[in-house]
This record gives C-alpha cells, structure tokens and sequence, in this order.
C-alpha cells in the first residue's frame, strides 16, 4: 500500500509502499476513502524535534477487524481518529476511537463533519451560551469554525461575528449564517460579545479578550499557545476556558457519543453543512498541507486516497 511520510522536520512529505499492516487486538483496519488534513497535524511535521507518523481523522470501509473487536464488523462505513499513519492507503484505527457513518452520508462528508464538528460544538458548550447572546468565531472559515460559526445560529446566537484572516474569507463566511466578518487587522471588531471561540490564539487573544461584553468567556481551543493579561480580565469580570476535545474522548466517552450523534442529527436535517475546500490525492498531500499553512482554506482540506 501507499503511504505518506517524512524523514526530517519540516518535510518534504513522500510517498513510499510498505506492507498493509494487520490489526491489533481492539483496532479495525480501515480501507481509507478520505483523510481530514488539520492544523495540529501540519504543525507537528513544521515543529517536532523527530518525524511523527501522520495520523488523523479517516473514513471508510472496514476490512479487517482485530480480536476483541465487538462493535464492528467488516464491510462497515466507519470514521474515527487514527493514531497510527492514517495518510495511507490502510490504515488502523481503535474501536473506541470509530462511529459508524450513516446511510446517506460520503466518507467525505464523515472527515468534515465529525472530528471537526466536535470540537467546535466542544467549545461552544464551554462556552455556557445563553439564548440571544451574541458570539465572537475566530478562524470561521476554518475547517472547525465554519462548523462553529453554523453551531452558535443554531444554539440561539442572536448575533454571530466571524474573525478571518483575510477580507476575501467575508462572502463565504456570511454564506454560513454570520452576520458580521471582520479581519484579524481590523481596529474595531464592532458591538462587544457575549462569548467568543478562538482557535487562534497568540497575539489574537488581545483583541478576542477585550472584543468580550463585560462578564464575558473567551474559549481557548487553539494550539497556537498565547497570554492574556490578568487586569484584561479583572476589569471586565470576563474569563479565559481552555477546552481540550482529547479530554472529553478519554475521560467522558458517553458525552463524546451524545455530540457525535447530534452531529449527525443536524447534518440529516440539513441544518448543518461541513464545507470542504479541495479534494487532494495521497501524493498530494505537501499541497493540501500547503493550503493550511497559507490559512486560504475555507472548509475543510481533505486527502483522497
């Protein structure tokens, strides 16, 4: 099978055949149809010391099932995250880690959806909204925050603000359900916030913080690192909540497979609509990367192996 991998930090990504592994006991072997391309994952290849496989979010056709594997059978549409190398061809994936993708629904629709899906209604439920607050979505046009910026419309944001990198973001950002767009350089992100998103974090947590209406909470889900002053805080009583999506899949599993199942339930409903920006195939993937860095995407990136 194919696979995609680097040998230094920072690349150049190629492809190189190996085996089809074999399941372990509690994984399924997964025929992979899409692979979500994310931020974390571009990082790592741009920042870690030592060459990490290149997993993620996949979907697709089981084929295999180790032993122990109940829940699951070969034949199955499955998506979940993979640990292991999931920009390949075959790759392994927990069962713990899989949900089953419904009739109706593409492998495609799957990686944009779920992973991404999760983390953005995560974040929003940190976030505690109240009917008829407004609500502040960095990166909207994001793979996790085109999903947001449509989850807070839907949890009742009488006002939803959208925060992009780049003016030409605008029109697809409205096209979600924002009613205002601003860009990252703007001096005046207009009338204050009840609740903001950030999946930037950096120099932007300054303008999200002070962006908050006074005793409001700023969601911090962004690998990007960053400081927020205390006195920013203190003068308007507002508050910094740091959501991790790995914490609620390890420690609240039950939680996890409520949201997922909402998930779906919106997307059947067609109040939910994942956006993808380019398909690319496996031995493309330094391009897809690509489009991450250079932050043009708007919607989801996704690997067609």
């Amino acid at each position: 099978m194919r696979r995609v991998r680097y040998e230094a930090p920072g690349g150049p990504l190629f492809l190189e055949d190996v085996p089809v592994p074999e399941p372990a006991p509690g994984e399924l072997l997964v025929r992979c149809e899409a692979v979500g391309v994310t931020l974390p994952v571009v990082r790592k290849v741009t920042e870690a010391a030592e060459p990490i496989a290149l997993g993620g979010e996949i979907a697709g056709e089981v084929v295999a099932v180790g032993e122990g594997v109940t829940r699951f059978r070969t034949g199955e549409c499955v998506t979940g995250l993979s640990f292991g190398h999931g920009y390949a061809d075959f790759a392994p994936l927990h069962e713990a880690m899989a949900s089953p993708v419904p009739d109706g629904a593409s492998a495609v629709d799957a990686v944009a959806l779920v992973r991404s899906g999760l983390v953005a209604l995560g974040a929003l439920t940190a976030a505690r909204p109240e009917p008829g607050e407004s609500a502040l979505i960095t990166a909207a046009a994001s793979g996790v925050g085109h999903l947001a910026v449509q989850l807070a419309r839907i949890r009742g944001a009488a006002r939803v603000v959208g925060a992009v990198s780049d003016p030409d973001k605008a029109d697809f950002v409205r096209s979600l359900g924002a009613d205002e767009v601003v860009a990252y350089g703007d001096a005046d992100w207009g009338e204050p916030v009840g609740y903001a998103l950030d999946a930037v974090g950096g120099d932007l947590l300054t303008p999200a913080v002070a962006a908050l209406a006074p005793g409001g909470r700023l969601v911090a889900y962004s690998s990007g690192g960053g400081t927020v002053q205390a006195y920013d805080l203190l003068v308007g009583a507002k508050s910094v909540i740091g959501f991790q999506m790995a914490r609620i899949a390890r420690d609240e599993p039950e939680l996890y497979g409520r949201w997922r199942q909402e998930l779906w339930r919106l997307f059947a409903e067609g109040a939910l609509r994942p956006a993808v920006h380019g398909e690319f195939a496996l031995e493309d993937a330094a391009r897809a990367h690509a489009v991450i860095e250079s932050r043009t995407n708007r919607g989801k990136v996704v690997l067609r192996p």
